[in-house]
């Protein structure tokens, strides 16, 4: 039997790296409810993307996501055909 003197009172180390805590997704979520550009009417949508389109339900116009923080819309541009050119 050991004593108690020379037992070690500390728990063994280990060589493991540090726990990666990533946020949940309602963390990371803008806060602030999407208004619509032309009309103020509210989006209920909650934009993740830079670059997501989302759609006005009160007037139709489409809306790009420009930044998601701070959450930035803006009116998406019109798609135009390509000839090639």
């Amino acid at each position: 039997m050991v004593p108690a003197t020379l037992a070690s009172p500390d728990p063994p180390t280990t060589n493991a790296p540090p726990a990666i805590v990533t946020p949940t997704p309602a963390a990371t979520a803008p806060t602030a409810t999407p208004e619509c550009t032309e009309c103020a009417a509210a989006i209920p949508a909650t934009p993740t993307l830079q670059g997501e389109i989302l759609d006005c339900p009160e007037c139709g116009a489409e809306l790009e996501v420009r930044s998601v923080r701070p959450l930035v819309l803006a009116l998406a541009p019109d798609v135009e055909e390509d000839w090639g050119e």
